[in-house]
């Protein structure tokens, strides 16, 4: 208990596996010509996150099943997040800053986690070029001037996980339906906060396709936080091992790279909502813009998030965030080869040809 006590934020700071073996902390090796580009930090405690996301291999909602697995698991978006010292991942990540565009710091609701969060971002930033996104809880914050403190820091960029695309759902997976802290109304408030300080699309959204929306639920959303001055970051539910939605399906291929053509549309080309058509279900049965052109630049498919030095790719690529090492990306990150374009057209010919 003593070690666990020790190895709290910010002297300590988890990273995704990813993260570790790119900074030789970790053996492994990656998939084919897969490379991370962006160092993912997670802050870390001897007590759980007292969120209680249906979804999250963070929550302590099994805790009550006193599983022995469980208690093994330090799993977060299905992968390892190795506990290192602060210290130590700075000086690893200096040895190795070409490898990395950019540095993601994730906050997890713990009351401490916001101070923690400015302490970490202003040591990265008097040791590191690289640009510092922070991955917010917005339950923690109330004011606008703790945003400013972030900012001061060094942070240049702030993303807000949203996760789910309406109301209902945000409560049933993430509020009262779990018993959890966190509240729709506040999580948008503190978006419009950080557009404010931050400035436009220096703000992202996490949402999770397939937790029980509908496609045209999914893209209003993304719209939504468009014109707030918020692009999206997307991703595709995958379920995580003892986490309340561990046996809930991943949303089907052809919904999701719909919803990535309409994330893109939107987000790149500033395409209009109603531009979009749907079916009386809220399914997507076309675009107004040439679908074709979208597959042959490829860039929507690829993982959309916080830019690097190329400001139309995500720095954060995430590597199999999505999908199993044996499966077909579903966020690709790099830029889809030939061969893996023309996969994703066969992907969507029911679309293509609607």
């Amino acid at each position: 208990m003593m070690q666990n006590l020790i190895m709290n934020s910010p002297q300590y700071i988890q990273t995704s596996l990813a993260a570790a073996i790119t900074l030789g902390l970790e053996p492994g090796r990656f998939k084919e010509k897969v490379r991370l580009t962006g160092l993912n930090l997670l802050l870390v405690y001897d007590k759980k996150c007292i969120g209680r996301c249906a979804y999250c291999g963070l929550s302590n909602q099994k805790d009550v099943l006193n599983n022995a697995a469980l208690k093994k698991s330090s799993t977060f978006i299905r992968v390892k997040w190795p506990v290192y010292p602060l210290e130590e991942v700075i000086k690893r990540t200096a040895q190795n800053a070409d490898l990395f565009e950019r540095i993601c710091v994730s906050m997890v609701t713990n009351a401490n986690a916001l101070r923690d969060s400015v302490h970490i971002v202003s040591k990265l930033r008097e040791n590191l070029l690289h640009p510092i996104s922070v991955l917010i809880t917005p339950t923690l914050i109330n004011s606008r001037k703790q945003l400013s403190q972030l900012k001061n820091a060094g942070a240049d960029m702030i993303g807000v996980a949203v996760d789910t695309a309406t109301e209902k759902l945000f409560i049933k997976y993430r509020g009262e339906g779990v018993m959890g802290p966190h509240k729709w109304e506040k999580y948008w408030q503190v978006i419009y906060w950080s557009v404010e300080i931050f400035g436009r699309y220096n703000i992202g959204i996490h949402l999770i396709c397939g937790l029980g929306e509908t496609e045209k639920e999914m893209v209003e959303t993304i719209y939504k936080a468009h014109l707030a001055g918020a692009k999206t970051h997307l991703f595709s539910f995958y379920p995580e091992a003892y986490s309340l939605l561990e046996d809930l399906d991943p949303p089907e291929l052809l919904k999701y790279r719909k919803i990535q053509i309409a994330r893109y549309l939107i987000n790149e080309k500033n395409l209009e909502i109603d531009k979009i058509k749907f079916d009386e279900d809220g399914c997507i049965l076309s675009f107004d813009y040439e679908i074709s052109e979208i597959i042959n630049e490829g860039l929507a498919f690829m993982t959309s998030g916080c830019p690097g030095k190329n400001k139309n790719i995500s720095a954060c690529n995430r590597p199999l965030a999505n999908e199993r090492p044996s499966e077909t990306f579903r966020n690709y990150p790099y830029i889809p080869s030939e061969e893996e374009k023309e996969i994703i057209s066969s992907q969507l010919t029911a679309l293509l040809q609607g």
